[in-house]
């Protein structure tokens, strides 16, 4: 019995190791190549600058991969 136990916590803990990683990109330590994160920042100041002009600030979600801006109000 016990040798059982121990095969089938192996095997789970050999099918967590392989598994394929969450797709967070913004989790720490998550791979971001640096011209994304470059390009992102660049967007969020283009819309805070925009969103300055209406009297509120910008505000990043990400939907399906991409990140977008509104404007709220402060």
């Amino acid at each position: 019995m016990k040798r059982w136990i121990a095969t089938a916590c192996a095997a789970v803990l050999a099918a967590c190791a392989n598994s394929p990683p969450v797709d967070n990109p913004s989790a720490p330590g998550s791979f971001r190549p640096a011209a994304e994160e470059q390009s992102e920042a660049r967007a969020l100041e283009r819309a805070e600058a925009d969103c300055v002009t209406q009297g509120k600030h910008a505000v990043a979600k990400r939907v399906d991969g991409e990140t977008l801006y509104e404007c709220v109000a402060r």
